[in-house]
């Protein structure tokens, strides 16, 4: 009989030892919900990540639309720059074609064009004489 004591005696014990490790865990617990100034400090400290984490993305999405938006100003630009080269290269055309045309009607009806260089050459003559009698 005294074999059969001692292992209740034994149970008993270790019993009482969990027992013990329980209860001072559950007393851990209850002083950490106790503590109020560390439970708002690691509140605190959750919300700050949260508004870190929050300001990041929108740092991020905001760099993500300003990029898509350049990129699209830029293609704008470049579309706008090779129309606006196309239209000076047609006015140059145009240009240089009304300027062979002119030249070509000079050479097929040079009597007005002389005429006029004559009239020219005579007005300076005029005024060369008109000079030359004031002195």
């Amino acid at each position: 009989m005294t074999g059969n004591g001692h292992g209740d005696a034994e149970a008993l014990r270790e019993e009482i030892r969990r027992t013990r490790v329980e209860l001072g865990e559950t007393m851990e617990a209850l002083a950490a919900k106790a503590d109020v100034k560390a439970r708002l400090k690691e509140s605190a400290g959750q919300a700050k990540k949260r508004m870190r984490e929050q300001a990041a993305q929108t740092v991020a999405r905001v760099r993500g639309q300003a990029a898509e938006k350049a990129q699209v100003v830029r293609g704008q630009a470049a579309q706008k720059a090779e129309l606006a080269r196309g239209q000076a290269a047609q006015k140059a055309q145009a240009a240089r074609g009304q300027a062979h045309e002119r030249g070509e009607a000079v050479r097929r009806n040079p009597a007005p064009w002389a005429a006029i260089a004559v009239g020219a050459v005579a007005g300076v003559v005029v005024l060369l004489i008109v000079r030359g009698r004031r002195r």
